[in-house]
């Protein structure tokens, strides 16, 4: 995509009427690494192009607790499901109709209900995950009930900020891409803007991204917390088409 990045929007690009789930997406932190662009382009269906930030691809590493998960149909008035950990390993792109988004390597999750949306193609894996705060830091742990991929990762969150350029391209996106039956979903979100703050990486072992299939990143990670967005909504996931004029 070059080195010029494209602008993201840091609120939700579109109203998502008639949710299939909502959820809260809290104690969230992101981990993101640079890579060459041709090594994570490789690891995404040729309908969709990786996009660049300053002449890299990104792949980012972001635990969090998901809370008050209620389907489509179920009132506000009745309690959602319990709190449970998640931790997607993602990457950004852009479909060949011109909509950036979200591509997940992996997805690990605590709730095996959760394992229902393989069915649009998201690769959830089952395991044993946590989120525990204590004093000032935030311990992340996980590991799959197949395979041995895991992760521990401890962060201090610090002070606000206001989030500059490569902050929301980082950490703001709209849809999310899946692949199932031979073609490309979308399945689009909306939420209240990220509230960031810096972070530091106090402990960090991870697997995932080998067992994803990524080379060593080309340089250090770029860290952010936050203490999360509460109103999401996430649509119905619907296959892509190009836009009217896109090439």
């Amino acid at each position: 995509m070059g080195d010029s990045p494209v602008v993201v929007a840091y609120g939700a690009e579109q109203r998502v009427r008639g949710p299939a789930l909502r959820a809260g997406w809290l104690t969230q932190t992101f981990v993101h690494w640079p890579f060459r662009p041709e090594a994570v382009q490789a690891l995404v269906p040729e309908e969709l192009v990786v996009d660049e930030y300053e002449g890299a691809a990104w792949v980012g590493l972001t635990p969090f607790v998901m809370a008050d998960v209620r389907p489509s149909g179920i009132p506000a008035t009745l309690p959602g499901l319990p709190a449970f950990a998640e931790t997607n390993l993602r990457t950004y792109v852009r479909h060949r109709n011109g909509q950036d988004g979200l591509w997940f390597l992996s997805i690990e999750v605590a709730c095996p209900l959760m394992l229902a949306a393989r069915a649009v193609g998201a690769p959830y894996h089952p395991g044993s995950l946590s989120v525990r705060v204590t004093d000032d830091v935030i311990t992340y742990a996980g590991s799959r009930w197949i395979g041995d991929a895991a992760y521990r990762l401890v962060v201090r969150p610090g002070a606000p900020i206001r989030p500059a350029g490569r902050d929301v391209w980082l950490t703001s996106r709209w849809r999310a891409y899946t692949r199932r039956l031979g073609r490309v979903w979308q399945t689009p979100a909306e939420h209240e803007p990220w509230p960031l703050a810096e972070a530091a990486v106090e402990v960090l072992d991870e697997t995932l991204t080998t067992a994803a299939g990524l080379p060593a990143p080309v340089g250090a990670p770029v860290v952010h917390f936050s203490e999360g967005v509460r109103h999401v909504r996430l649509g119905i996931s619907r296959p892509c088409f190009p836009l009217p004029g896109a090439s």
